[in-house]
């Protein structure tokens, strides 16, 4: 299985598994202040991982792949929608909609990072891809309309959704930082949405819980915020914002099972068709295979790599041999052929 699907799904896993988890504490803690301490526990954990990491072997290249400067406007609308606003929509969401529902209704993230992917963006797509993404919003479609009350409007389902789209819109935008460091970019997001999460929780009057449920939020934000969002940034280098996303699209299935097995929620039968639907949407990426003739333009990046049919450069430094490395790198213009997707290397048009 090529790396990035392997990265996407285990962002997938943590990150689904997350949302059953943060379901528990709803109620016990307000949202705002629930998002606050599931990023600050990402963040802080992320960052302490960074700093042991820059002190260890390896230290100097790795410093090449950080954060530049011209990368930070990316990173400040990243954290803008997908940091403070889209934690706060979920919080909100899942204090009206069943958790397994609501893990469900999260592969709208995937279906919306895919749009404004191809149509803002222009990432290449084609009918296999198109009628999967069409299958995945048929499914939460479904799911929606089996959640919506007697009387008026799901807004807690409306809720998931618009933290979906600030999601997608954190995707297509991380995807140009991709290449940088991946546990730099989770662990600055992390915190710095954390730490305004937080003052808008105080500012609304909600205090700090007790250790226990502060500690509790700290670990799922860690586990499934944090590293998931590593995983995500990696995928992201490797296949693309709509790839990536696609295959992210597993994430509400495992939350979905583990509420179902930890919460004991009986879903209903809308439940189970929008299982169905959504699966058949992710097996049609799955088996997508793209491949032409396509041109690669003069480029300089830094990221870890082995040398491959992409990376034929020389060493301005002493190397020992080993791979991946990471370094700042150039890349000449060449043409060919072979399957691919549209990673940090194939940003072609078509």
């Amino acid at each position: 299985m090529p790396t990035g699907v392997v990265y996407a799904f285990l962002a997938a896993v943590s990150f689904g598994a997350s949302t059953p988890f943060a379901k528990t504490l709803v109620g016990a803690i307000s949202p705002v202040m629930l998002a606050a301490l599931l990023y600050l526990g990402s963040g802080i954990g992320l960052l302490a991982w960074f700093c042991l990491r820059a002190f260890g072997p390896g230290s100097g290249q790795a410093a090449s792949a950080r954060l530049s400067r011209a990368d930070l406007r990316w990173l400040a609308g990243a954290i803008l929608f997908g940091g403070i606003a889209g934690p706060v929509l979920l919080m909100l969401g899942l204090s009206r909609t069943p958790a397994s529902a609501a893990s469900l209704l999260l592969n709208m993230e995937g279906v919306l990072t895919s749009m404004l992917a191809w149509f803002v963006f222009r990432e290449n797509f084609d009918r296999r891809i198109f009628l999967g993404m069409v299958l995945i919003v048929a499914g939460g479609v479904v799911l929606g309309w089996e959640q919506r009350p007697a009387f008026g409007v799901p807004w807690g389902a409306l809720a998931i959704v618009a933290a979906c789209l600030c999601w997608a819109i954190d995707n297509n935008l991380t995807r140009k930082i991709s290449a940088s460091d991946a546990v730099q970019i989770a662990g600055v997001k992390g915190l710095v949405a954390g730490v305004v999460n937080l003052a808008i929780a105080m500012s609304l009057g909600a205090s700090l819980p007790a250790l226990g449920g502060l500690l509790s939020a700290a670990v799922i934000g860690f586990c499934g915020y944090g590293l998931s969002l590593v995983f995500f940034v990696l995928a992201l280098r490797n296949l693309g914002a709509a790839r990536t996303g696609a295959y992210f699209s597993a994430a509400p299935f495992v939350g979905a099972a583990i509420s179902l097995l930890m919460l004991r929620e009986a879903p209903g039968s809308g439940f189970w068709v929008a299982s169905v639907l959504m699966a058949a949407g992710i097996w049609l990426h799955l088996t997508e295979r793209h491949a032409h003739r396509h041109a690669h333009t003069a480029m300089r990046h830094g990221h870890a790599h082995v040398h491959d049919e992409h990376h034929q450069h020389q060493h301005d430094f002493a190397w020992d041999g080993s791979e991946p490395h990471t370094h700042a790198h150039d890349h000449e213009p060449l043409t060919h052929s072979h399957a691919h997707v549209p990673d940090i290397h194939h940003q072609h048009r078509h």
